[in-house]
């Protein structure tokens, strides 16, 4: 609901809301994490801590010098140092981390996976049927298969891009999606699969 209602104010769909965070926090900056402190840190242990890492990985150290490193650590103390480039800061990392949990949440749900599974196979027998009908026409368009499927449209960009990219559709000439053989081959083999499955799982119930 507050997806839908951020997408209004910004005049976007929901869809884009949801990649405008996830490309933020893939270019997102944990100063925090360079530092190897707490969000919570004091200036005081700030300073400490900057300190300590920048003896350590300064490029004169010949032991342990890293340029890469050290030019981090800067730029992580030259942010949090300054109070009210902290609170900005802080504003931002607290967003990220909002993110970065949800997504964290979402890789953790095994059923999720299997759902969409479930939709891209439902997606491929919907353009087999539709080519089987019609191989002269066989395209669907998006609103269709939206509608056919059940899936949400910002959920059916991740669809499409996934068996386009496998090869198993296609988009025609006409801006339509549809099957192609090695879509069909997979829409088979996956019949087949679910014909196997159930004989063995009612086999076992009548043993």
């Amino acid at each position: 609901m507050w997806l839908k209602a951020v997408a209004k104010t910004l005049g976007v769909s929901a869809s884009g809301v949801l990649m405008h965070n996830t490309m933020e926090a893939s270019t997102f900056t944990d100063y925090y994490e360079i530092l190897e402190i707490s969000p919570n840190a004091n200036s005081e242990t700030i300073d400490r801590i900057f300190r300590y890492l920048a003896r350590r990985y300064h490029p004169d150290n010949q032991d342990t010098g890293d340029r890469l490193r050290f030019d981090e650590i800067l730029q992580a103390h030259t942010a949090l140092k300054d109070p009210i480039k902290r609170v900005e800061y802080d504003l931002r990392h607290k967003n990220h981390s909002g993110v970065r949990w949800k997504l964290a949440e979402e890789a953790s749900d095994s059923k999720g996976i299997k759902r969409d599974g479930d939709i891209q196979d439902k997606l491929l027998s919907i353009l087999y049927v539709k080519r089987r009908q019609d191989t002269n026409e066989p395209g669907v368009g998006n609103v269709d298969l939206e509608r056919l499927s059940g899936c949400p449209r910002e959920h059916l960009e991740f669809h499409v891009w996934y068996l386009k990219e496998k090869g198993w559709i296609r988009r025609l000439e006409n801006g339509l999606l549809a099957i192609t053989v090695e879509g069909v081959d997979r829409a088979n083999s996956e019949h087949h699969r679910g014909t196997t499955s159930k004989l063995l799982t009612d086999q076992n119930r009548t043993d």
